[in-house]
Order: C-alpha cells, then structure tokens, then sequence
C-alpha cells in the first residue's frame, strides 16, 4: 500500500469571497470580531435571515467551541437592534478552516463545499428534517474557506433533549429504540422529498453524484496490505477477547471473514457497480447522522429528530446514510430491531415520495454497502484504539470506564465490534458472492 500524501501546512488568509452570496467573508475567528456586529448585519441581511430594518447592534459573546474534526467552531451571542420573535440571540459558528491545526484544516475544510448549498436548501417553507436554523452560509471553492452561522441548538433546554454521545446509548437512552426510529425516518423523509422533486429543481447541479464518495471508500490496500490488516485485527481480537462475543472470536469465522474480505478486493469493481446501479438507491442526505450529530423533542409520546453537522451533505447511497447513522448505535438496535427499522425506512421513503423499494432489496444494499466500507476503513480501527488507548488489553471490556472515557478508542472499538458481528450474523460474504455471481436480488 502506498504511503499515504502528506498533509499541507495551512496557508493563512483572513477573508475569501463567497461564491454564491459575493460577500467577503472572514477566515477565523479575529477576522469574524475585526468585522463585528456591522459584518454580521450585512450578512444576515443577505442571506435573508433578518429584515432591511434590523440589525445585529453588538456581540455580546464570541468563545471557542471544542469538539468536532474540521474547522474551528464558535458559540456567538449577539444582540438585535430590534426585537423579533422569530430571531433568536444564540447562534452557532463553523469555520470551514482551522489554520492552528492542519489535520483539521485538511482536507477537512472542503467538507463545507455542500453543506453552504444546502444550508440555503434547508431555508425553504416545508422542508421535510429539522435543522438548526440557517443564518447565513457562503463559501469560496478556490481556497476552501467559508462559514456557517446557524441558530445554536437549545440541548438540555425546554422540550429539546439533551445532547446524546456517540456509542453512550446504554448510558444516556434508556430504551435505544426509539431514537434510531426517529433518526431513519428523518434520513428516510429527506431522501423521498429529493427524489419526490421537493427540495430543488437544480439538485443536480447543487449536489452531483460522486460515484467514489457517495458510495463506499476506495480499498487502498493491495494485496499484502489487506492481510497485513486481516492479520492485524485477528491478533487483536484474540489479545483481547474479552471486548468481543464468542462468536466473532472463533477461528473459523476470523478465517472465513478473511477469505471473504479479500474477494471484496478483489470484485471491488463489480460491488460499486452494484452500489450505484439503481438510481432509487441514491438520494440527497446525511452521510453521518450519528446520535451526536442529531437533536431529539417530543411531541407527546413521539419522539423526533432534527439533524446539524451537514459537512459532506450530498447525493449518497441508502446503504452510506443508513450505516452512517446506525454504525455506533446500540448492539440491541443492530441485533433484536434491523429488520424493523429497515422496514420503517422503506415505508417513510415511499409515503414522503420516494420510490418503491422493498427491504430485502435495502437490506441486501446495507450489507454490501457495509462489507466493502468496512474492508477499506474498519479494519483499520484495531491500530486505532491501540494507539488512542494503549491499555486496551488489560482494560475489563467495552464498558470500561477507562476505555469510555477516550472518544475516538470507544467509537472505533464500537463500531468494529457493530461490522465483525454483523458481517457473522448477516452473512455479509455470501450476499456479496451473489452480487458477484448473479447480480442484485429480485
């Protein structure tokens, strides 16, 4: 496997003009406060997020926001000339770069190339997910620089629930359930309204299909890289078996993943052509609609969800939205409710326009969606909690309170755990053996 390409040191620049509005708009941070409350007036007029005769009279608050993988983030309290109910002081701020930190800054900042466009698409009457309300949004293609200020959700506050971590679900939920139904019917609502024709005439042009990006991630592997890594991951779930059911321990299974994980390889080809074959697979939507990234209220006894972080928003498979938002949830929801929530999806994708699919077909599209994802990401994750969490073999299991404690060494030893039984219990190598033998199911 080749060595991956370096990442570049940020070039500083304090302001870029946004391609859609025409504004110059700041960089960071410093340019945002040089700019002040003058700056944000003009913009939100703009975008159309405040009328001719209002104003932002001053900042009141501006502080850092930690927390997420790209760009620098801002909590801004501002204060309004004139009082208007429908406007609210909160507001939140994302930065497409982070010059202080260059992992963050790239390729990171390109993430807001689709999520400014669809910030202008959540504005309109009617749209089908709830979003944190858009104020203004601008983005300069040439340099990767641009900015999103929304209305900063209200977690904790009124009938908005608490902000929910990623693979905390049997901490924090209670009953899991009922917030991945919310969530895949969210997904599944967006998705019908696009291919109901809804949301844009010009969806194709504002958000084109990737076939690479929004399917599965390339195998970067070659061949003895891909053992390498097959090797790497039966090692470590044998050094620590106590993170892991029996079932995915067992020799014959570690071995039969490995042969199958290497026809994925080996017929990657033919398994993205069967991804993005069928166009009533591939709608507009959230690439990564994990619990962290969703807010939840309710409504009586029914719960519902609202998404934020649209960074990478754009056409993409069912089966990348799908697991994008169920990859870290709780083991119950993968082995007692996938046949439901499947189903459901099905069900909300055609009442909301969509067209006619049936599960099994959904099913079959997750998996293989899952096995070619997993063959080029997940088995990766094994280096990875090694490497956040050096303990891991002596820790007493997934819960405990050392591992749950370091983010990224949890969600990955979550999520590998999610694709290793899975790729057991659903027999992921044998529906991509059909794929490539016969083709899609009927």
């Amino acid at each position: 496997m080749s060595a991956p390409d370096p990442i570049p040191e940020p070039i500083t620049l304090d302001r870029a003009v946004g391609d859609d509005t025409g504004l110059v708009i700041p960089a960071h941070a410093d340019a945002l406060a040089e700019g002040g409350a003058a700056w944000l007036t003009e913009a939100f007029r703009r975008f159309g997020s405040i009328a001719a005769d209002n104003a932002a009279a001053r900042i009141v608050r501006f502080e850092r926001c930690p927390g997420g993988s790209t760009g620098a983030k801002y909590l801004l309290d501002v204060e309004w000339a004139r009082a208007d109910p429908g406007l609210t002081s909160a507001l939140f701020v994302k930065f497409s770069r982070d010059f202080a930190d260059r992992r963050r800054d790239h390729p990171g900042r390109y993430e807001m190339a689709a999520e400014a466009p669809f910030m202008v698409l959540a504005r309109q009457p009617g749209f089908p997910v709830a979003v944190a309300e858009p104020y203004f949004a601008d983005y300069e293609m040439a340099s990767g620089t641009g900015l999103v200020i929304t209305a900063r959700v209200p977690f904790g506050e009124g009938a908005i629930e608490p902000h929910r971590p990623k693979t905390l679900d049997f901490e924090t939920l209670g009953d899991p359930l009922p917030y991945y139904r919310a969530t895949v019917t969210a997904l599944a609502r967006l998705a019908g309204a696009h291919k109901a024709g809804r949301l844009s005439p010009d969806i194709e042009r504002r958000f084109p299909f990737d076939p690479v990006a929004g399917s599965a991630d390339p195998i970067r592997y070659d061949r003895a890289g891909l053992d390498a890594e097959l090797e790497h991951t039966r090692a470590f779930v044998t050094r620590c078996p106590q993170h892991f059911p029996a079932r995915v321990r067992e020799e014959a299974f570690l071995s039969r993943m490995a042969r199958e994980a290497r026809a994925i390889r080996e017929n990657e080809a033919a398994l993205r052509a069967f991804l993005i074959g069928d166009p009533a697979m591939i709608a507009l939507n959230h690439w990564n609609a994990h619990i962290d990234n969703a807010f939840f209220w309710r409504d009586g006894a029914k719960l519902h969800c609202g998404l934020i972080d649209w960074g990478r928003v754009g056409q993409i498979t069912l089966g990348s939205a799908l697991w994008g938002a169920l990859s870290a949830a709780h083991h119950d929801v993968w082995d007692m409710h996938l046949d439901e929530l499947l189903g459901l999806f099905v069900e909300e994708y055609r009442l909301a326009g969509g067209p006619a699919i049936t599960a099994g077909a959904l099913e079959q599209h997750l998996l293989v969606h899952i096995g070619a994802m997993g063959v080029a990401r997940v088995l990766a994750f094994p280096e990875i909690v090694a490497f956040r969490f050096p303990g891991i073999a002596e820790a007493s299991g997934p819960r405990d309170p050392a591992l749950l404690e370091i983010e990224p060494a949890r969600n990955c030893l979550h999520v590998l755990t999610v694709f290793l039984k899975l790729w057991e219990a659903r027999d992921i190598g044998g529906q991509v053996a059909r794929i490539v033998r016969d083709g899609p199911a009927g």
